[in-house]
């Protein structure tokens, strides 16, 4: 293996150019040289690229130009004392520093953990002046070492040297202080593109500016050295978290609840002090922007140790869930917009969108579209179009079910495999079920080929093509061949009952009130997306059809969603007292939380006093799904409340079931709550 950099990869009071562009590709042109790349293009195509998703200037006249690329086959380091200075896009001038990090796309885990400890490194004065006086090249790489043979000596536990940094991604808490004051608490997740400089850089400075503050953090960089998800018990224990990324979070429900500071990657590389200090100050406003999803259920913690085996299976179906949702939504209100101006005829006739354009109407009484809005060819046309782009949007729901289970399992490798399986449940006839277990083996077995060992020059292929290809054909051969069959009896069966219960009133009433009682017990959690979840996909399979019971329960699980915070509304305004300053405020949001179908708007009642809370909304809610199943209301959009109302079949029934679920589940917290002390107006006090 060889060195990341050594003298060849040195240059002193070197003149690059004068612009960036110039100076990247001599600074490929030296990892050439060097004899580490035979691509001198390929590897300044790829540097540039990286430079355009944002500039990699930093304070202090430093840059870092990076990429993962094809052009070299292990890490290197370039290192250039710039004369003259060229301007990386720093906010305090041009860079006299330049370092290209060229790492391979299956970068070596070793060699990667070594590139983490010069990132972290170049934050700290120390090391770049050191740079700055440097008279030869040994010197330079001598210095570079120094920052970077610790991280392959260190034990695991050791603590961190004068200019080292931990050599892992920081997961475990920081330590808690001692003594009569108790330290604040932050968390923070850091990410960049390529998860090779910024991403480390960001977790250094915001570490330093939390101990000048004289607070506790800990910092997940989510790199391409690994990520170590931090401890649940310490995103428990925070009192806010920071998100300074330019991609995607991993499993960014764990911070929901938490007040957020959210930037880019490279903001707290210039403004550390300042995030910690608005981290601090959204942490003690109650008002302040807080990360989306379900906060802890009342009365539990966010999390009390390593994650168990039901946490995980959670955690993995949420994930998947909560990426399908979109395509639910996006596909049902298009399709419910179909309707409204196609009318109902329009299922028929989606190539009215396809074979004609706005240019060369349809003929409305050739086709029989004679219920199209205000009898609008125009309208008719539109009607078409929603209709194609919905049921376009809902044969994504299952897929992006599935994927995104292997996702939250496996990582990136594992979507692909996981899209297949779900698109092969619709071929098959498995239905979300077939989804579920397909996205699930997918994610294991592509997971599995993760962890084996291989060669170094077949690193790069692994993510790309071995484990999507290998997944995909062993997966789908069990899907196929073992358990195709067997899953789409069992959705079968599942269908068959549902119709059957729909059919008889008594037990299509139970069904809506057991829905509606699962809306309500978790305001957003598992029970709560269970029952949305159960509903979507039945709205999907029933998406083009003008009466079945799917429909209606896609209604009651609506409404029974809408009640919670409504009800706690209409409560604070009838008797005030019983409700904290704070509570009456939230109160306010309510009403339009819940005629959104917003059900987490009732959270902060349910935290408060949720022994008298949960049973109101969930007798409140209870009512209403069941009523909304006896008034045979049904609905074609999965989301909306109110504001949906063109795609509900028997709006005086969803008017009157909505209104008699929250006057039971006001009335019930009302009764309840007259029994407690009046509550205190004492402010909310963050440890």
């Amino acid at each position: 293996m060889s060195e990341l950099i050594n003298s060849d990869l040195v240059r002193l009071d070197a003149d690059l150019g004068s612009d960036k562009h110039q100076a990247i590709r001599g600074l490929a042109a030296q990892v050439v040289a060097a004899g580490r790349s035979g691509d001198l293009d390929q590897l300044v195509r790829d540097a540039l690229a990286r430079e355009e998703t944002s500039p990699t200037g930093l304070p202090g006249g430093i840059a870092i130009p990076h990429c993962r690329t094809a052009a070299v086959q292990e890490p290197t380091l370039v290192f250039a004392r710039l004369a003259p200075t060229v301007d990386f896009g720093a906010k305090d001038g041009p860079a006299d520093l330049a370092f290209l990090i060229c790492a391979p796309e299956g970068g070596d885990a070793t060699h990667l953990q070594l590139l983490t400890k010069l990132a972290r490194a170049l934050v700290k004065p120390a090391f770049t002046d050191a740079l700055r006086g440097a008279s030869t090249a040994d010197e330079v790489v001598a210095l570079v070492q120094d920052v970077l043979v610790p991280a392959r000596t260190a034990s695991t536990t050791a603590a961190p040297g004068a200019g080292q940094a931990p050599s892992a991604p920081v997961s475990a808490p920081a330590p808690a202080a001692t003594g009569p004051t108790t330290r604040r608490r932050l968390v923070a997740v850091t990410a960049c593109p390529t998860g090779i400089a910024h991403t480390y850089m960001a977790a250094e400075a915001l570490e330093a500016a939390a101990e000048r503050a004289g607070v506790d953090i800990a910092v997940e960089t989510q790199g391409s050295a690994g990520s170590t998800p931090l401890d649940p018990a310490v995103v428990a224990a925070a009192d806010a978290v920071i998100f300074a990324v330019d991609v995607g979070v991993r499993d960014r429900s764990r911070f929901a609840g938490l007040p957020l500071v959210s930037s880019g990657v490279k903001r707290p590389v210039d403004e550390a002090d300042l995030m910690i200090a608005e981290a601090l100050e959204r942490a003690d406003d109650p008002a302040a922007a807080r990360v989306e999803g379900s906060a802890p259920g009342p009365g539990e913690a966010r999390a009390t140790g390593t994650e168990s085996w039901g946490g995980r299976v959670r955690r993995v179906l949420m994930t998947g869930v909560s990426y399908m949702i979109p395509f639910v939504a996006a596909g049902g209100l298009l399709i419910a917009l179909g309707f409204l101006f196609g009318g109902y005829e329009i299922v028929d006739h989606g190539a009215v969108a396809t074979d004609n354009s706005l240019f060369n109407l349809p003929d409305l009484d050739a086709l029989g579209l004679d219920h199209a809005l205000l009898g609008s060819p125009l309208l008719a046309y539109f009607g078409a179009l929603f209709f194609v782009l919905g049921g376009t949007a809902f044969g994504f729901l299952v897929p992006a079910l599935a994927g995104y289970i292997a996702f939250a399992i496996a990582d990136r490798p594992g979507i692909a495999p996981g899209f297949v399986m779900g698109a092969l449940a619709g071929t098959l006839g498995t239905g979300f079920l077939g989804g579920i277990i397909g996205g699930v083996l997918a994610g294991l077995v592509a997971h599995w080929i993760a962890q084996r060992p291989v060669a170094s020059w077949a690193r790069g292929l692994m993510p790309v093509l071995v484990i999507p290809l290998v997944t995909t054909l062993v997966v789908g051969f069990v899907m196929v061949v073992i358990l195709g069959r067997p899953l789409g009896f069992v959705m079968e069966r599942l269908d068959a009952g549902l119709v059957y219960m729909g059919d008889r009133p008594g037990l299509a009433v139970l069904l809506g009130a057991l829905l509606g009682a699962m809306m309500a017990f978790d305001m957003g959690g598992p029970l709560n997306k269970t029952a949305y979840t159960f509903a979507t996909t039945g709205l999907a399979a029933a998406a083009t059809a003008t009466d079945a019971p799917q429909l209606k329960v896609m209604a009651a699980v609506m409404l029974a969603g809408m009640v919670p915070p409504i009800a706690l509304a209409l409560a604070t305004v009838l008797r005030p007292s019983l409700f904290t300053a704070a509570e009456r405020e939230n109160g306010k949001a309510g009403w339009l939380l819940g005629a959104s179908f917003i059900t987490e708007g009732a959270i902060p009642f349910a935290a408060a006093d949720p022994l008298r809370v949960i049973p109101s909304i969930m007798l409140g809610s209870a009512v209403t799904g069941g009523l909304a199943e006896l008034f045979g209301v049904s609905l074609r959009a999965p989301h909306g409340g109110v504001f949906v109302l063109f795609a509900v079949d028997g709006v005086l029934g969803f008017v009157i079931a909505l209104v008699a679920g929250v006057a039971v589940a006001c009335a019930a917290v009302l009764a309840l709550k007259s029994t407690a002390p009046t509550p205190t107006e004492t402010p909310l006090v963050t440890v």
